[in-house]
């Protein structure tokens, strides 16, 4: 049996994304009290036939129960099952508006803005713990569903997973990442003619990019510097990395930037390619990058 933990901040989406998981074949409860998780998986085990893959999501209303959260997730590494944590991240501001759209009271305070920082507080945990965060700040409800459909078609069995991201400033760096390079320090082709209509996906823009001496020495420092510190994550007991790549639109320079690295990457380590900001066939990106 597979868990997967769905939590992260209230309005960030996690009903939508257990709905989701629910359509592609996971028993989904929502609001599971941390201290009912074992109980709840040796009833999947003993269901006939046995619960292959279940999705619980738990959240801040743990503390309200009188629950100690940090006892809580040493817990779950005595649970006698493999699991994963997907935490739902996303920006203040957006979070304030959803509530004020809806109408809806934050679940820890009548202050929104207090509810937030409280919540993210009391969460921090298991933020830290999380295999999966995704940002929903600029996510639609079909994107974030395309976002878990790439997520949850990877390896189930992979130790350590790095994904590589590309996106365009001008929508917000992902909040998710624990890396961010500007690549605005190239020359955008976004200014030359016949390389305008394409993305960093292409060979012509690549080869551009890469007539800039710096962008070849830059690629090779970053691969050199991830093929030192991962080691040292993974004896840490980090499960997973993202590094993304920014550029004013999210087109160019960050998806050449993220194709050309993914591409060093592939074979070393478990690797997701993902372009945020720029529809590029996932068929493609796998062809490309080997895995």
């Amino acid at each position: 049996m597979n868990l997967l933990i769905v939590t992260g901040l209230s309005g960030a989406g996690k009903t939508q994304a257990l709905r989701h998981l629910e359509d592609n074949g996971f028993f989904c409860v929502d609001n599971l009290p941390c201290k009912m998780l074992e109980g709840f998986v040796q009833l999947c085990k003993n269901a006939k036939p046995p619960v292959e893959k279940a999705a619980v999501v738990i959240d801040s209303r743990e503390q309200v129960l009188g629950s100690n959260i940090e006892q809580e997730l040493l817990m779950l590494d005595r649970l006698p099952v493999s699991y994963r944590v997907l935490y739902l991240e996303c920006r203040d501001e957006v979070l304030e508006r959803r509530f004020n759209e809806t109408r809806r009271s934050h679940p820890l305070s009548k202050d929104v803005r207090d509810g937030i920082a409280a919540e993210r507080d009391i969460l921090a945990g298991f933020r830290e713990k999380a295999d999966i965060i995704i940002d929903t700040t600029t996510l639609k409800p079909l994107q974030l569903a395309a976002k878990l459909s790439g997520l949850f078609a990877e390896k189930e069995d992979a130790s350590f997973r790095l994904t590589v991201e590309s996106f365009g400033y001008k929508r917000g760096v992902p909040y998710e990442a624990d890396m961010v390079f500007d690549m605005r320090f190239l020359p955008n082709p976004f200014y030359e003619p016949e390389l305008r209509s394409l993305s960093g996906a292409d060979a012509p823009v690549q080869e551009f990019l890469l007539r800039e001496k710096a962008y070849g020495d830059f690629l090779s420092r970053v691969e050199s510097m991830l093929q030192m510190m991962i080691p040292c994550f993974i004896a840490q007991g980090k499960k997973r990395l993202l590094v993304a790549f920014g550029c004013t639109g999210g087109r160019h320079r960050s998806v050449s930037t993220a194709e050309l690295l993914a591409k060093r990457m592939a074979g070393k380590y478990d690797v997701k390619l993902i372009h945020r900001d720029t529809f590029v066939e996932a068929s493609d990106i796998t062809e490309r990058i080997g895995t």
